[in-house]
């Protein structure tokens, strides 16, 4: 495993990558509205990237389609925007990616369409607030299953479904880098030490009902095999001596 530490150069382009995926993510809470389409939100976000003077991660990512995975109610993540209609009451999640000067940042929301029960608001915001308590305990120095620990403790005070099959990951260069980070304590983790420099997308997934899912027929959307909501939130973020820096936030 090669856990890439990036220098102040690498880093700087982290950063502007990483604000214009967090504008991008934060000016769709006032834009997402029932009627629209999940093709409308993918136009958005490819057209702010591509004017922000970046490249979307995910479009032909492995053959991905699309700009953004836009992720409906039970679908967890990847899912392929198209004409379906968004509606008053809907849970969407929103995962994107932008590419600047060669250097990934990737972030994911779950906005709330209108009026949800009080147990699904709850839920929405549990997950959030699992990525917080994860990046709360980072550090130079502590072991990463500390984090993954801090975020499957939320799901677990809960009875959430945690997807083992779905994790965090390293980020820069590549989308997807050495370490996994799985939302949940595991013997793996415990193995790796954060070091200042590191750059990690820190991104818990949780269910309401099972952590089992399925592929949907497209190859690409991944839906609770139980029908049971989902949620995804993620930030990027670089370690520091001291603590930890949002590099998809304000």
């Amino acid at each position: 495993m090669m856990i890439s530490i990036k220098n102040k150069q690498e880093i700087e382009y982290m950063k502007t990558s990483g604000k214009i995926t967090y504008e991008v993510l934060n000016n769709l809470k006032s834009i997402i509205k029932p009627g629209m389409t999940t093709k409308e939100i993918d136009d958005y976000v490819y057209n702010y990237i591509t004017s922000h003077g970046a490249t979307p991660s995910f479009l032909d990512y492995e053959g991905f389609p699309a700009s953004a995975c836009v992720s409906i109610n039970e679908v967890v993540v990847h899912g392929i925007p198209d004409n379906t209609v968004i509606k008053q009451g809907d849970i969407v999640s929103v995962d994107i990616g932008s590419i600047y000067k060669g250097y990934h940042s990737d972030s994911a929301y779950t906005y709330i369409v209108g009026k949800v029960n009080k147990k699904v608001e709850k839920f929405v915001n549990d997950t959030q607030k699992a990525l917080y308590e994860g990046l709360k305990v980072i550090k130079e120095g502590i072991k990463l299953n500390e984090v993954c620990s801090a975020i499957g403790s939320v799901a677990k005070e809960n009875g959430y479904g945690v997807f083992t099959c779905l994790t965090g990951h390293g980020v820069g260069k590549e989308l997807h880098e050495d370490p996994y980070i799985p939302n949940l304590s595991n013997h793996e983790s415990e193995g790796i030490i954060l070091k200042s420099g590191m750059t990690l997308a820190i991104e818990p997934m949780f269910s309401l009902g099972t952590k089992e899912v399925w592929l949907l027929e497209d190859g690409w959307g991944i839906v609770t095999r139980d029908n049971s909501l989902a949620a995804h939130f993620e930030h990027t973020i670089l370690v520091t001596k001291d603590g930890y820096e949002i590099l998809t936030g304000e």
